[in-house]
């Protein structure tokens, strides 16, 4: 067997080759894009086992990979401390670097998911992206309005609104077509995250997970295709508690000897899934009286525990989820929450 690190960029990458005793063979720089890569990987003696980065495209590269070489590993960036701690590094460096933690097998692993789930967290990303720049264009129908001294009616984004906004009439020509811009960029965005809800609703009526996880009061299709798509192979947890650490739910831990001090969340993986389980956390407090009594438990009736317990409730409710997707079970509104 031999082992490969690869420092892979869009235009050049670097990797390293090792023997079955550790022993560097070969460093190249490759100048290109990854069908250079996998052309001068394809030289490389079989059969070999190659770890690269997450980065950008890094599912992408693992397919072409996995036709190649016998096995592929992705490293977590964020846990390869051997790389990031070091004061020489350099693309050469790094890939001989991969190439010993592969030899090793102390590769800090990510999850793989397949093209279609990849495909279905972009979405998710983009509607994300459509949502905030709709908000951005209404704030500036706001600040457009005040700039005017007008006070905006309530209900301005419904039909009536939008019917008041239109027929308003501005004292110069410069702020009646930035009004018509405005309200143009809003239609065409709202039409726009029309047209990928109406998308994204339907993978969640064929996927059975989603269905199984909107049985949990205040859980809508956002927060359970966001949830699925993410976890993706519930199972790859060997700990329910480990999902915590997965989506940067639990507290930073400062530990020695007697001294222990937990610090803010650590707010690893993606922020998209925090926010939509913070929101389903409102509303689950507000429906079900088991999430409910969990949520006071942690806030002690003390006001300025709010936030604590509301992200203690969120962590909750991602454990209960792993754990239903695991065994398929549904909400159980009368057990207790633990």
């Amino acid at each position: 067997m031999y082992y490969v690190g690869l420092d892979a960029h869009w235009r050049q990458s670097t990797f390293c080759v090792l023997d079955d005793r550790g022993q560097k063979i070969t460093t190249r720089t490759v100048k290109g894009m990854w069908t250079e890569v996998i052309e001068e990987l394809s030289r490389v003696p079989r059969p070999f086992g190659v770890c690269f980065e997450a980065s950008t495209g890094y599912g992408a590269l693992h397919e072409r990979l996995e036709l190649l070489a016998h096995r592929v590993v992705v490293a977590h960036p964020g846990h390869l401390r051997l790389i990031f701690r070091s004061k020489r590094k350099n693309d050469r460096v790094d890939a001989e670097k991969l190439a010993k933690l592969l030899f090793l097998d102390e590769v800090p692993p990510v999850h793989v998911p397949n093209q279609e789930v990849r495909s279905w967290r972009r979405m998710i990303r983009h509607r994300q992206s459509l949502i905030r720049d709709r908000a951005r264009v209404k704030n500036g129908i706001r600040a457009m309005l005040k700039s005017q001294g007008v006070q905006a009616p309530k209900g301005l984004w419904s039909k009536q609104g939008m019917a008041w906004l239109e027929a308003m009439e501005f004292n110069t020509e410069m702020d009646g077509l930035q009004r018509d811009v405005l309200v143009e960029r809003l239609r065409s965005l709202s039409s726009l995250i029309d047209r990928v809800d109406h998308h994204l609703d339907g993978k969640v009526v064929r996927h059975p997970g989603a269905q199984l996880l909107k049985t949990i009061p205040g859980v809508g299709n956002r927060t359970a295709e966001a949830v699925v798509a993410w976890i993706d192979d519930p199972r790859r947890f060997s700990r329910i508690r480990a999902v915590g650490r997965y989506f940067g739910l639990v507290p930073m831990q400062d530990s020695s000897a007697s001294f222990n001090r937990m610090g803010h969340i650590t707010r690893e993986g993606p922020g998209t899934i925090r926010w939509l389980l913070t929101e389903a956390a409102w509303q689950a407090i507000r429906r079900s009286r088991r999430v409910r009594d969990f949520y006071e438990r942690v806030r002690r009736g003390d006001p300025e525990r709010t936030k604590i317990a509301l992200v203690a409730t969120a962590h909750y409710l991602l454990r209960v989820m792993v754990s239903m997707l695991q065994t398929g079970e549904v909400w159980r509104a009368e057990a207790r929450a633990s």
